[in-house]
């Protein structure tokens, strides 16, 4: 398959962007030395971790770095900066935009959504009242996990997944965790939603269930990530809730969720169906044989709701599509 340079260029400049983006709500004196980090480096960050009393540490290509003194990166947490609390309560001042109680309701999920569509992990002591858990104090740790958008990247899987005349298929992705499924889930979601000219796909509505605010990234009621302009989110709703709300208010020929399982999820995906809307949705697994050993995903694959299951891995890098399988004779249908 020929290499679109051009396109490579573009989505490590959207990394760098989103990368500047995130270090606007991290204390200035931590970006001072983070900022000066080398482009080829701050293209793979995933994660940003603060944690009190701990080294200052990256997530970059599944692997762990300290950041030393000096601005480099090291894998011993030897002269390196440590995290105070001065550091964590900056960085939480300037995600909350200083007013802790503009994100309480978002805390009690342990995390918030940030301009960009970036989420910020947060743990600490756990606050109870007369309602059960209502918000976190003392933070203790941040993860600034960079969003990560890629346009195009499901462009090549798209004929496997749409079903003349105007349709799709019920679609299963695959992978393990950290191998780019919701990625290339959010992409599935907008090439749907928009649809493709070059294959005469007109675009359908798309209802998504974002529960963990992932796939749109909504920030202040608009999502900050690309899913389309016939498409409709709730964000940071619980799967099936989030189903037949969309169901009932919507319309959607599509619903898409990430990370189906739970008894609850699968009884609104049969109530999807029976309405006679398409789904795609992604699970964690390391195949076929591995969602079949879990007792209600093995129920929808066996009753074969899903009609195309794409296994993901990361064998040539994040995001390797390995198979694409049909969900009926269970035989790959990749060319």
């Amino acid at each position: 398959m020929e290499v679109n340079t051009n396109f490579i260029k573009s989505v490590q400049s959207d990394k760098i962007n989103a990368y500047y983006e995130v270090l606007d709500f991290i204390d200035p004196e931590l970006t001072s030395i983070l900022s000066k980090l080398p482009r080829n480096i701050i293209e793979k960050i995933e994660e940003v971790r603060l944690r009190n009393g701990k080294p200052l540490m990256i997530s970059l290509g599944s692997k762990d770095f300290f950041v030393s003194k000096s601005g480099s990166l090291v894998s011993e947490p030897y002269n390196c900066i440590n995290i105070n609390y001065k550091h964590i309560s900056k960085t939480f001042q300037l995600i909350s935009n200083y007013s802790i109680y503009s994100i309480e309701e978002e805390l009690k999920n342990g995390f918030v959504t940030v301009r960009g569509g970036h989420r910020v992990g947060v743990t600490g002591k756990a606050i109870y009242g007369a309602g059960g858990f209502e918000t976190i104090r003392d933070i203790s740790s941040l993860n600034l996990r960079i969003a990560k958008e890629i346009i195009g990247v499901s462009n090549n899987i798209m004929s496997y997944i749409i079903k003349k005349p105007n349709t799709i298929y019920n679609t299963l992705l695959v992978s393990p965790p950290q191998c780019g499924k919701t990625t290339l889930l959010r992409d599935i979601i907008r090439n749907i939603s928009n649809g493709i000219a070059d294959i005469n796909f007109n675009g359908l509505k798309v209802g998504v269930v974002d529960e963990r605010s992932e796939l749109g990234g909504t920030y202040r009621g608009c999502p900050q990530n690309d899913i389309g302009f016939r498409t409709d989110i709730i964000d940071s709703c619980r799967k099936h809730e989030g189903i037949m709300l969309l169901l009932r208010s919507m319309s959607p020929n599509v619903i898409a969720t990430d990370e189906i399982g739970d008894e609850k999820d699968i009884k609104a995906i049969h109530e999807a169906i029976k309405a006679g809307v398409k789904l795609i949705s992604t699970v964690h697994g390391d195949g076929i044989n591995d969602i079949l050993s879990k007792p209600r995903l093995k129920e929808v694959i066996s009753e074969k709701v899903f009609e195309r299951i794409v296994i993901i891995d990361n064998t040539q890098g994040v995001g390797t599509i390995q198979d694409i399988v049909d969900g009926i004779s269970f035989k790959s249908v990749m060319r």
